[in-house]
């Protein structure tokens, strides 16, 4: 049976971004981990990985989620961690606009907030609008927002973008985001 590559994507994703101490293992101060400490740890846990399932969701998910280092022997989140790392990415200038994707339900509270980070370290946008919808899709009726990026940069806020091409900054103000294109 083939494995479930889904599967084990979320669970590098609860346990590099979010949880690593669910099996036992300490990110670095960048998020990185070994390969062979995560290998060994998750296998503790029940969860049969080995470097050849790593490097099948590594190099094939759409999403991009993982980076390998540069010597091949640790790995980490690409971005999306709730738990305390620095990325080190530097900041960069954004395209004039980007895109939130989400549902619904929560216009009202982004019309009244602005789109915040909330658990996360950064918020998450595209510099594609089918990207967003398909982000929008995953929490029920998508609906996607423009935000004014060069705005935004132009008054001082920073953007980063990520190795798979998510941009990310600190939030988005209200009057930065206009309605639902």
């Amino acid at each position: 049976m083939k494995p479930d590559l889904n599967k084990i994507s979320k669970f590098l994703s609860y346990v590099l971004r979010h949880k690593p101490e669910a099996i036992g293992i300490q990110l670095n101060s960048e998020g990185w981990i070994g390969v062979e400490e995560l290998i060994t740890a998750a296998k503790k846990e029940g969860n049969n990985l080995s470097r050849a399932l790593l490097d099948e969701v590594v190099f094939t998910n759409d999403k991009q989620r993982f980076a390998y280092s540069a010597d091949g022997l640790s790995i980490r989140a690409n971005q999306g961690h709730s738990v305390d790392i620095e990325l080190a990415l530097k900041p960069t200038t954004p395209p004039d606009t980007l895109y939130h994707g989400t549902a619904t339900r929560f216009k009202v509270s982004i019309e009244q907030q602005g789109l915040i980070k909330k658990q996360r370290q950064y918020v998450h946008l595209s510099a594609i609008h089918e990207t967003a919808i398909s982000v929008g899709q995953r929490y029920g009726k998508p609906i996607v927002l423009s935000i004014n990026s060069k705005q935004m940069h132009k008054d001082g806020h920073m953007f980063y973008l990520s190795k798979n091409g998510v941009w990310l900054t600190e939030f988005v103000q209200v009057n930065y985001i206009n309605p639902e294109v």
